[in-house]
């Protein structure tokens, strides 16, 4: 490796103050080119010097950040991105650019993230606002922190082909995508939700590429994997050292020069290793190391929900904080549409599922699983309360509705009150999908800009992916739009002057009690949960300090419960219960709330109430 400077990373473009140097990996190449795209004059060409291992570098004396090159290889003609390009000005295909990463960053008091007594907030920063960008976004941090968000989990931001996207078929890992902003916009977005007390975490694709304006596998074929294939195609070559230390040079460049608070991982079941440490365990560790002693959190999307991901490298697990609860959303939606379907097929959205949740994390953990034919799931019994993110929307499952409507939308709106209450105020991790605190009206398509080719290629694999819901295969999937059209990308920009008020206040409200309850705010909690009848349960919390709490939820209608042989609902010795809050206040939208044990039980329909055990007053004592 040249010694002109001191690298920080193995590959990419390099400033210092005596110039630029830059490196790559070109393993399946004799010789390698760097051009410098000038402003005012012809390209100039470099030769590159070839190291041992497959890598080429240079230093170039007295250039400026700013600079626009790229790489041709071998014997051949087509100029090429560097695949650790810091930004792409002009998109996947054009230049790649030289960047400075100094930032005035204003968060070296930021202490980072742990995963008790978070709420995660999933964000696309292109339709999170009217403006689509890193800078329009930073205008609303403001809103979410007053609304009591503590973690903002963003859509991928790898740069990709097209004019707009979900951003998981990125090609350029390590330049945020030039649709948002500059990279300097970037870090002011994260700098300014530090200062407002919000941690940002990156959802991070390492078990594809894009398939457009994919050149990296020009540089070496040691990329893919060709014995394991993925739903993308071939698999990434994780037991490659220098391709693992491609993906890993990626995690750290977030964390330390983005000062990002964490990743979350995608599709984590389509990362193979055949031999050695497991690249998602090399990950984690890795991604903690960069962190140094700032905490930072790795959450998991595992569809197969394998618990090796949520052990310690201890015990040869992955060493990851949490994990997405698919189990939670769809019981959840089973309950709010009433149609068992498709992935929906194995759930009823009973009590038992939702206190399951609540008490023991995935309900699928090993037994047989009807839709897909087998078993699901591994034994998640005694992982923490937190490291279980539930939700009821996502971009994965409003897009998936076929219409891409909330879930708000043709529900029941006091069950839909009812399980929001449980989402905030039960023990996992709540996640919100952005505009669903305010019960938006715009919905979230599935949307791609790519070749027209391959734009009706995406489009009948949408199609074929949807079929598997009889009620749009029966419409002819007529309603499905198509994802390359520019309208359907615009029409989910978010807009903050519908909020439905309703809505924001019952999702302010429960935040603020998981947030300020004396008893809720705790990260360790005693808590147990029981059926109380065909639709109703209750979870309480146990706190003789504080006083219990305890959440009654009826998701149907009103039950007595005549008998009520259920110690749970008899309250503290010397106490009694009291209604502090409820899904049924007229702030809400509800009818207001009466008494509900006098004498009997009597459990409102399709509505949740929060309880707190108090001791009656020394003068109602005396009274009696």
């Amino acid at each position: 490796m040249s010694t002109e400077i001191k690298r920080k990373y193995p590959i990419g473009a390099e400033i210092s103050s005596k110039g630029v140097h830059f490196r790559i990996f070109a393993a399946d190449h004799a010789k390698a080119v760097l051009i410098l795209e000038n402003k005012n004059s012809e390209p100039t060409y470099h030769k590159m010097v070839k190291e041992k291992g497959g890598y080429f570098s240079l230093f170039v004396p007295a250039l400026k950040e700013g600079s626009l090159y790229r790489f041709r290889l071998g014997n051949k003609e087509n100029w090429l991105p560097d695949p650790a390009s810091r930004f792409q000005p002009h998109g996947p295909n054009g230049p790649s650019l030289t960047v400075n990463p100094h930032f005035k960053w204003t968060d070296k008091d930021w202490k980072g993230l742990s995963m008790p007594g978070q709420i995660i907030y999933e964000m696309h920063i292109g339709t999170f606002t009217e403006e689509g960008t890193y800078a329009g976004a930073k205008k609303q941090l403001k809103r979410l922190a007053d609304l009591g968000i503590t973690v903002i989990e963003i859509m991928p931001l790898n740069d990709f082909p097209g004019h707009f996207g979900w951003g998981y078929d990125g090609v350029n890992l390590f330049a945020p995508t030039h649709l948002y902003g500059s990279p300097s916009d970037l870090k002011d977005f994260i700098n300014e939700a530090h200062k407002l007390g919000i941690g940002v975490i990156l959802d991070i694709v390492y078990n594809h590429f894009g398939p457009e304006f994919n050149t990296i596998g020009e540089f070496t074929k040691r990329y893919l994997n060709e014995s394991h294939t993925t739903e993308w195609g071939s698999a990434i070559n994780f037991d490659d050292d220098s391709i693992s230390e491609f993906f890993l040079t990626n995690a750290r460049y977030w964390i330390e020069e983005y000062h990002f608070d964490g990743l979350r991982v995608d599709a984590t079941p389509w990362f193979f290793c055949d031999k050695g440490e497991h690249f998602l365990s090399k990950l984690t560790k890795v991604a903690r190391k960069s962190a140094k002693k700032k905490s930072i959190i790795i959450v998991g999307e595992d569809e197969t929900q394998n618990n090796t991901l949520l052990k310690p490298h201890s015990q040869k697990g992955y060493g990851f904080d949490a994990l997405w609860n698919d189990d939670f959303h769809h019981a959840a939606v089973v309950k709010l549409k009433g149609k068992r379907e498709a992935y929906y097929t194995d759930y009823k959205g009973t009590p038992n599922e939702f206190i399951s949740c609540c008490k023991y994390g995935f309900l699928y953990q090993g037994q047989y699983y009807s839709w897909q034919k087998k078993g699901r799931g591994s034994p998640s019994l005694f992982f923490p309360p937190e490291s279980m993110i539930v939700f009821l929307e996502n971009h994965d499952q409003v897009a998936n509705s076929g219409h891409g409507l909330r879930l708000h939308h043709n529900t029941n709106y006091g069950v839909y009150k009812a399980l929001t209450a449980l989402l905030i105020l039960g023990p996992n991790t709540p996640m919100l999908f952005q505009g669903q605190e305010f019960g938006s009206e715009k919905p979230f398509y599935y949307f791609a800009d790519h070749s027209e080719d391959l734009n009706e290629k995406v489009f009948e694999g949408r199609k074929k992916f949807l079929s598997q819901f009889p009620q749009l295969e029966n419409e002819g999937l007529n309603i499905i739009l198509k994802p390359s059209d520019p309208k359907n990308f615009l029409a989910c920009k978010l807009n903050f002057n519908e909020a439905n008020q309703e809505l924001y206040s019952l999702h302010k409200d429960l935040i603020h009690l998981r947030k300020n309850d004396p008893v809720l705010r705790k990260t360790s909690k005693k808590y147990e949960a029981s059926i109380l009848g065909e639709n109703s349960f209750l979870l309480r919390y146990f706190d003789e300090a504080e006083g219990d709490r305890m959440l009654i939820v009826n998701l149907g209608v009103e039950e007595i419960l005549n008998p009520a042989p259920n110690p749970l609902l008899a309250p503290p010795e010397g106490c009694k219960w009291k209604i502090i809050w409820s899904s049924e206040s007229p702030v809400y939208g509800g009818d207001g709330t009466a008494p509900l044990n006098i004498p009997q039980w009597k459990l409102i329909g399709f509505s949740s109430q929060l309880l707190k055990a108090v001791k009656p007053s020394k003068k109602k004592l005396a009274k009696h």
